[in-house]
């Protein structure tokens, strides 16, 4: 049993190394952004390790600057995180009888959306060890590039750390254009979301940022599912 636990584990390990090496880049950009909003390089490892997602922590750390309030700090987050909880439903099914409830709880903590798509092409059940092993790795990779990238704001000129700071744009541009090449539901969905955070920015600025992102994106989502309904059934 010990052994076929720490096969799982270091198996886990192995595969997560690629998600660790794209999340030191991409995390590092975001403790640079992080310690040009004010929050020191300790405060954005603290925000990484305890949230490990990128598009809420940036989003947050915005919020955080502006001065915004707690309800609307913790509604974006649900708005930009929901879908782990979809990822996690799907994850469940393909777990191993040794998932306790108690293994469940920690797994969750480390679902992302890389680490998802390493799990559910799993050829078999997943155990905790083997996810402990991705997370471990991953989370190590991700809070690593913060503290660095945290360190060499606070140390590099202005001009230097502004334009590394954009390492983290830079990825969700990634992730947006291949599907949406592919798919036209999603480039008219991240183009709304696009033209209405432009409108909040420069036409209702009255709207707090953090409530322009909320409402961008449910808006956005809705129309998008107005206008390109799933047929029942559609796999």
């Amino acid at each position: 049993m010990k052994n076929s636990r720490k096969q799982d584990f270091f198996k886990g390990i192995r595969q997560g190394i690629p998600i660790a090496l794209g999340y030191f880049s991409v995390s590092f950009g975001f403790g640079i952004m992080a310690v040009r909003s004010g929050i020191s390089a300790l405060a954005a490892s603290v925000i990484s390790i305890t949230n490990v997602t990128s598009a809420g922590q940036a989003a947050g750390v915005g919020i955080i600057a502006a001065g915004g309030t707690l309800i609307e700090l913790i509604l974006v987050q649900i708005t930009i995180n929901l879908r782990y909880s979809l990822m996690a439903l799907s994850l469940s099914q393909r777990l191993d009888p040794s998932f306790t409830p108690a293994h469940r709880l920690f797994a969750a903590y480390g679902i992302t959306d890389e680490i998802f798509a390493v799990c559910a092409a799993q050829p078999v059940p997943l155990t905790p060890w083997y996810m402990y092993g991705v997370i471990l790795i991953s989370v190590a990779g991700w809070v690593a590039g913060t503290a660095t990238g945290g360190a060499a704001g606070e140390i590099l000129p202005a001009s230097v750390s502004s334009a590394m700071g954009i390492v983290l744009y830079g990825m969700f541009i990634a992730i947006v254009v291949p599907p949406a090449r592919r798919n036209r539901s999603i480039l008219v969905v991240a183009v709304s979301a696009a033209a209405l955070s432009t409108l909040f920015w420069y036409v209702f600025t009255s709207v707090s940022q953090g409530f322009a992102v909320i409402i961008s994106s449910a808006a956005a989502a809705a129309a998008g599912a107005v206008l390109f309904p799933r047929e029942e059934g559609e796999a």
